[in-house]
């Protein structure tokens, strides 16, 4: 009782009802991390402090930020039997065969939302005129380049994608504003709504992906997307004679997953497929009696795990580029005590001191893995793309890491779909990738989502075009207000965090408030969540919104915590000493690029990390404890 008279003078009064259904223990938490927040001072902190603010906020959004969707309807099985990732994801959880495969529902992170206003309200091409809509490209520095932007992209077609109805929504722009739209009127198809047969969230939605960490981008989400990406010799994928994708007679790229591709996304699929394949032979070296099927399961398990390693470690410290999340990153990773102490000792002391990867068994904290509705509105950074690609000359007599020459500017539409992979197999995979390492990529802020997306030609399941042009700005404002996704405010409570009240607690830009009173008047609870999350102000070093990170940070740890495959099956047995020795020693994107092209980054790359502009200064951690600095 007298914690709860203290906790009402501290905690936030929108808050309350949130904290009245805490333990104690929880509540005490929260309301350490809530003055944290108030203070606005946690990624200020030393960094084991901002690491011990960020463990306590990762348990209470474990405990009440986890909602399952539908029914546990599947079977026990044998998971000596299935010692390898199946084609649609099923047989990873211990105990339920269906568990995280494809067809499954998207869970939520948060009760749909239950905002009164309409899908319409305020109409979704006014907001994407007058708020996202790009005026002049800006891009983010020298923090994040196109091989970055390119990899999200690569990340998402491995995670999830929305089931769609056979009915269609047509959004048609009000009359006064239609000669600004770019389409006036626009035809695309519903998320299909699924009943769960749950009193508590009656409809879901169904992922068309498998949501576990298991490279489906390259190999395909069922039996068909597998058997098709395989050549059935030697455990290999099937990958073109200049080193990129092969092609079906229509021009479709043979590859894991194909829906609007773009000639950047569909380089890092034939880099991981040589990946893949280099595996197979280094397996075939070493154990000469496996057979095609073997050698194609440990390779997928290893690659699988490689692209989750270099996301984890690679990816993520370049998007959140603070000492605070370098050092959270790999503590998910290796935990605490660091690289070399697991190299020696295994995993030993539980993940706190060793880590999620290696756990003795899965952890779900009481919920079956899924990926969110709320993960999937995050991951919107569309704005990250340019309006063109720049093509570098590598031919050039540039003295080393300078940026080498411009041959052309390529307009982004132009890389696009079927015409962007005759342009991709024109430059070829070297000059790509140079000159995608050597280009910034966009910011995630309002007013720079890419022109050329909102007269879209988009792509079907089968990578085929649509006939119908689409506006993706105003389409995404859409989609989340149709999947009950929370508007910016209410998403903020549902994730304890301190909701703003007036236009000038998001933001100081006062263009950007007079657009957002433009929008949506004084009615902060109005604010759509895209809007937010590109509007919010940015921790130094974020190239996202604080919102957006802090799902991050549940589902971040949640894929590699809930998978066997990266617990249990953690071993040598499962992956052949070999396989992990492969994966041990690789540890970032750097590394695949050097294996598959070994003069490449010497001569071109003077940065760090092969995300950041390959012209930027390398990063020095010299200042971090020894046990958490990356390896040199």
């Amino acid at each position: 009782m007298a914690f709860s008279v203290f906790s009402s003078f501290i905690i936030h009064p929108q808050l309350w009802n949130l904290i009245s259904n805490m333990s104690l223990f929880d509540s005490i938490l929260f309301s350490a991390i809530h003055f944290v927040d108030k203070l606005g001072v946690w990624h200020r902190l030393p960094v084991i402090l901002g690491i011990i603010y960020l463990a306590i906020r990762r348990h209470l959004h474990q405990r009440y930020n986890l909602l399952h969707v539908g029914g546990i309807n599947g079977l026990k099985y044998d998971t000596k039997q299935f010692s390898y990732r199946t084609a649609d994801g099923k047989c990873n959880h211990p105990t339920d065969d269906t568990i995280g495969s494809q067809g499954t529902f998207c869970g939520r992170n948060m009760p749909p939302s239950s905002s009164p206003y309409g899908l319409l309200d305020p109409h979704p091409t006014i907001v994407a005129n007058k708020l996202l809509a790009r005026k002049k490209f800006i891009d983010n520095g020298k923090q994040f380049n196109m091989i970055a932007c390119s990899w999200i992209q690569f990340m998402i077609h491995d995670w999830i994608d929305h089931m769609e109805d056979t009915q269609q929504v047509e959004i048609r722009a009000p009359n006064e504003f239609a000669n600004g739209c770019p389409l006036k009127s626009f035809k695309f198809y519903k998320t299909k709504k699924v009943a769960t047969n749950s009193p508590s969230l009656k409809a879901g939605c169904l992922n068309t992906r498998t949501p576990w960490w298991d490279g489906s981008v390259v190999y395909g989400n069922n039996e068909d997307g597998m058997r098709r990406v395989r050549t059935f010799k030697d455990g290999k994928l099937k990958i073109a004679a200049d080193g990129l994708l092969e092609h079906d007679v229509n021009g479709i790229p043979i590859s894991g997953d194909v829906r609007n591709c773009w000639a950047g996304f569909s380089l890092l699929q034939a880099l991981f497929v040589k990946e893949h394949n280099a595996v197979c032979d280094m397996l075939q070296e070493n154990h000469p009696d496996f057979d095609d099927e073997e050698l194609y399961r440990h390779a997928r398990l290893v690659t699988s795990a490689l692209i989750a390693k270099i996301h984890t470690i690679d990816w993520t410290v370049e998007l959140l580029k603070t000492d605070t999340l370098l050092a959270g990153m790999r503590i998910n990773w290796y935990g605490f005590l660091g690289k070399k102490v697991k190299d020696l000792f295994g995993h030993i002391g539980g993940p706190l001191l060793s880590g999620l990867v290696g756990l003795k068994r899965p952890r779900d904290h009481g919920v079956p893995y899924s990926l969110t509705e709320e993960f999937a509105s995050v991951y919107r950074m569309h704005s990250l793309l340019p309006d063109t690609l720049i093509i570098r000359d590598i031919n050039s007599t540039s003295s080393e890491f300078e940026c080498p020459p411009v041959l052309e500017e390529v307009p982004m539409r132009e890389m696009v779909g079927k015409e962007g992979e005759k342009r991709l197999s024109k430059i070829g995979m070297e000059k790509m990738l140079v000159s995608m390492g050597h280009q910034a990529s966009g910011a995630v802020t309002l007013w720079n989502y890419p022109s050329w997306m909102r007269n879209l030609i988009a792509h079907d399941i089968n990578g085929e075009d649509r006939p119908d042009l689409v506006d993706m700005a105003a389409m995404e404002i859409y989609r989340d207000r149709e999947r009950e996704v929370a508007r910016y405010n209410e998403f903020r409570r549902n994730l304890l965090m301190i909701p703003i009240s007036k236009w000038e607690d998001l933001t100081d830009d006062e263009e950007v408030i007079e657009a957002l009173h433009q929008v949506y008047g004084n009615d902060v609870e109005k604010l759509d969540l895209l809007v937010g999350l590109h509007a919010e102000k940015k921790i130094k070093g974020f190239a996202i919104s604080e919102t957006a990170f802090f799902i991050f940070l549940l589902v971040a740890s949640r894929r590699l915590e809930a998978d066997r495959f990266f617990t249990t099956n953690f071993n040598s047995k499962t992956y052949t000493q070999k396989g992990l020795d492969w994966l041990n020693s690789t540890e970032t994107m750097k590394d695949v690029i050097d294996r598959h092209f070994p003069e490449m980054t010497k001569k071109w790359m003077k940065c760090s990390s092969a995300f950041a502009v390959w012209d930027s200064e390398p990063d020095h951690m010299n200042h971090l404890p020894l046990y958490l600095r990356p390896a040199p």
